[in-house]
């Protein structure tokens, strides 16, 4: 199965997104490392910067096939060219009412344009996609005309966008069914999301004889979104058995590098990626999965597959068995009694609304079974944070570190995150923040705010642990050093 990768030009129409251009060719090159074979890089006509960055990544190398988007006309296909793309897309609107409001042009006049403009496409590159825009709400016997024009012109690919995300997956399939018999080349679709069914009307597409698809990472794009590229390929290699070419164990790190540039939050009920698509809290479920994992996750999906981290969570469901091997990680081991009061403890502590980070067990296992609180290895001495309208935000820090002070001096996008790097600047062990989020817990200025935070061990193992404070550098930072205590903790036993 063909994979057309299109975030860096339909994922970059998310609005409020906009990548530099070279954050678009660090993403195409992610891209192409994970084996995506096809990628839209851009819309060279659009603007001069457009074109510059495609023209950068084309540069770059990455050995994938690097497509252009243009309108169905010679100059946007000479904007193409000029970046010296390996494939153009043409597009152009032959539903009714695209035909009439946007373009003003009869169903004659946009096949005579794209006999035209396909065919001095081909005469150029040796491969050219075309487009029937809003093609599901376009009369079926105008589409195969129009499909069938572009492929005599010279169209070695038919694109079939569900522009508006009207399709159902019974819907899609007749239709792709009924192109793929009447037009004699590859067939391609593009779904968009607004009723969520982007992803199944792709599969739906597959099973009706479609060769190649269209996604973006994150499922970004116009309105609702795209595809979800991790979703389909998931969902292809694991559900329908068809190979994709696509490294799935670097599914998550492709996520996050997108996020991560396109300053915009995976949810984490994502399928695939999100946080919490391998995480399990109820006693039942955790239980399952501990025993063993196809009790309640898929199995054909495991979270090593995609590059992800199984998680037990606590809260109002936990179970005994979950908080009994979590608590033996760190060598904790209460009776059956006390084992009872913790977990009466995490749900009352629960209930109130508040997230039970691993620190919180950990300190209300320790005041059950009556231990003194374990001296952390990681102590705080001293921060200093400079910050400021025309000054970079810059932290030092001192921390005790094993019985050794360390002192280090990092700068940051803002004062917290200058903080955290100077932080891990100080610890002789790799240590990957995933999350921080923080809340109000109080009103006014002097609100006390509650910082939560997420670290990554060397070994893959995600630890959570939290602070209040009325200043939040001093809660993010009191954060921090409570999660890494927990990962020392872990990997030393104690």
């Amino acid at each position: 199965m063909a994979l057309f990768d299109t975030t860096l030009r339909d994922g970059e129409q998310t609005p409020g997104v906009s990548f530099t251009t070279e954050q678009k060719v660090e993403i195409a090159g992610q891209l192409a490392g994970i084996g995506v074979k096809i990628i839209e890089a851009g819309f060279p006509a659009s603007s001069a910067e457009e074109r510059e960055a495609v023209r950068a990544i084309v540069a770059a190398g990455t050995g994938a096939e690097i497509c252009g988007l243009a309108r169905m006309r010679r100059d946007d296909v000479d904007a193409c060219l000029d970046c010296d793309v390996d494939m153009i897309h043409l597009f152009i609107p032959t539903s009714k009412v695209q035909r009439e409001h946007t373009v003003r042009m009869s169903m004659d006049e946009v096949l005579a344009a794209t006999a035209e403009v396909v065919g001095y496409a081909r005469e150029h590159v040796d491969h050219v996609l075309f487009s029937p825009m809003d093609a599901t709400r376009t009369d079926w016997d105008d589409l195969v005309r129009a499909c069938r024009t572009a492929v005599e012109a010279g169209a070695t690919v038919v694109n079939i966008p569900d522009t508006v995300g009207v399709m159902t997956p019974s819907a899609m399939k007749e239709l792709i069914t009924h192109v793929v018999k009447e037009v004699k080349a590859p067939i391609d679709v593009h779904c968009h999301n607004d009723f969520g069914l982007a992803v199944a009307n792709t599969l739906a597409a597959v099973e009706a004889g479609a060769s190649q698809v269209q996604v973006t990472v994150n499922g970004m794009g116009e309105r609702a979104g795209n595809a979800d590229l991790a979703q389909t390929v998931m969902a292809l290699e694991a559900i329908y058995g068809i190979g994709t070419g696509v490294e799935t164990s670097r599914l998550v790190e492709t996520s996050r590098l997108v996020s991560r540039h396109a300053n915009f939050a995976v949810p984490s009920l994502q399928p695939v990626v999100g946080e919490n698509a391998f995480a399990h809290e109820s006693g039942i479920h955790a239980h399952g999965v501990l025993e063993h994992p196809e009790t309640f996750e898929p199995g054909v999906m495991t979270p090593e597959m995609v590059g992800h981290r199984r998680r037990i969570k606590f809260g109002k469901h936990a179970g005994r068995h979950a908080v009994s091997q979590m608590l033996a990680d760190v060598h904790l081991t209460p009776t059956d009694a006390q084992l009872d009061q913790i977990l009466e403890k995490v749900k009352a502590f629960s209930g109130r609304g508040r997230r039970v980070t691993d620190a919180d067990l950990y300190a209300i296992a320790e005041e059950v079974v009556g231990m003194g609180a374990v001296t952390p290895s990681v102590q705080l001495s001293d921060i200093s944070v400079l910050t400021g309208t025309h000054a970079l935000p810059t932290a030092s820090i001192r921390l005790v570190v094993d019985g050794t002070e360390k002192v280090a001096c990092s700068t940051g996008n803002g004062p917290v995150d200058a903080a955290m790097r100077a932080i891990l600047g100080c610890l002789p062990e790799p240590v990957h923040l995933k999350e921080f989020s923080i809340e109000a817990i109080t009103g006014g200025t002097d609100a006390i705010g509650h910082v939560t935070i997420a670290v990554e061990d060397r070994a893959g193992h995600i630890f959570d642990a939290s602070a209040s404070s009325d200043d939040i550098v001093t809660a993010s930072v009191d954060a921090m050093i409570n999660a890494v205590n927990l990962v020392r903790r872990v990997e030393k036993g104690e």
